[in-house]
């Protein structure tokens, strides 16, 4: 999975932030998680719905059981950079990040639903999880 991330990365910085593999387009942030216990930068690309000036992100974790590592950091790092497109270039921006609450999940959630089926399917191998899904405003 390192060397797919890293594919979408290097793509995504070289096209101005848009992406072809895997339907990506221009849809994708680059989070730059900080190690819960490591204090290590992570660079995780992931799928972002824009809203009103911040960006929702959603850890599905392609329908794993589990909540990806980028979810604990981000729980206990709320502050971190992100890599977003603007006119046609990658510009890195700090942001805070804050977990959608449950009034707001279902609605936040249907806009990840509405944006790729693939949401939907993995709701089939989650085992019932419920998938985190966060907001990332600009600092």
């Amino acid at each position: 999975m390192a060397d797919f991330n890293q594919m979408i990365i290097d793509e995504f910085r070289s096209n101005g932030g848009h992406v072809s593999t895997a339907g990506f387009g221009d849809s994708l942030v680059v989070l730059h998680t900080i190690g819960a216990k490591s204090g290590e930068i992570r660079l995780n690309p992931l799928m972002a719905i824009p809203e009103e000036g911040s960006w929702l992100v959603v850890g599905s974790a392609a329908g794993s059981p589990k909540d990806p590592a980028w979810v604990h950091n981000l729980r206990a790092h709320p502050a971190i950079d992100i890599e977003v497109p603007v006119d046609g270039a990658v510009q890195t921006i700090a942001v805070t990040v804050s977990e959608v609450p449950d009034g707001e999940w279902a609605g936040s959630w249907q806009k990840f639903l509405d944006a790729s089926e693939g949401f939907a399917k993995y709701l089939e191998t989650a085992e019932g999880r419920r998938f985190p899904i966060f907001r990332l405003s600009p600092a």
